[in-house]
C-alpha cells in the first residue's frame, strides 16, 4: 500500500470524530450496505464524513488494508474501527452503538 494513501486515511480517522468509508457519499449512497449504516447514523443525528472509495480507487483499496477489513463501508469513531454494515446494525440494535458514541464524546440524538 502507497504510504501516502495510509497517512491519508490516518489522518482523516485521526481528525473527524466519526468517518465513514462508503460507496458513494452520505447524500447519494451508491450501495445498499452504505445506505443502511448511513440511515442508522442519521437517525442517531450522529455528524460523521462520509468518503466515497468509489471516487479514488486507492483509497478503496488502502482502507482494506489499512483495517485488515475485506468490505466496505468501514465505520471509525475517534480513530477506531468500529466494523461493517452487518456490525454497525447489530450495534445499533442492541444499544452498543449509542453507548460506544456517548463514551467517545460523541453527540448522539437521545
Amino acid at each position: 500500500m502507497d504510504i501516502t494513501v495510509q497517512d491519508r486515511i490516518r489522518h482523516e480517522i485521526t481528525d473527524t470524530p466519526v468517518v465513514l468509508f462508503m460507496k458513494g457519499t452520505p447524500v447519494f449512497p451508491q450501495c445498499g450496505f452504505s445506505a443502511a449504516v448511513v440511515q442508522i447514523l442519521s437517525h442517531m443525528g450522529v455528524k460523521f464524513k462520509g468518503i466515497d472509495v468509489l471516487s479514488d480507487p486507492s483509497v478503496r483499496q488502502g482502507i482494506k488494508e489499512f483495517s485488515n477489513w475485506p468490505t466496505v463501508p468501514q465505520l471509525y469513531v475517534k480513530g477506531e474501527f468500529v466494523g461493517g454494515c452487518d456490525i454497525v446494525r447489530e450495534m445499533f440494535d442492541t444499544g452498543e452503538l449509542k453507548q460506544l458514541l456517548e463514551e467517545k464524546g460523541v453527540p448522539v440524538r437521545a
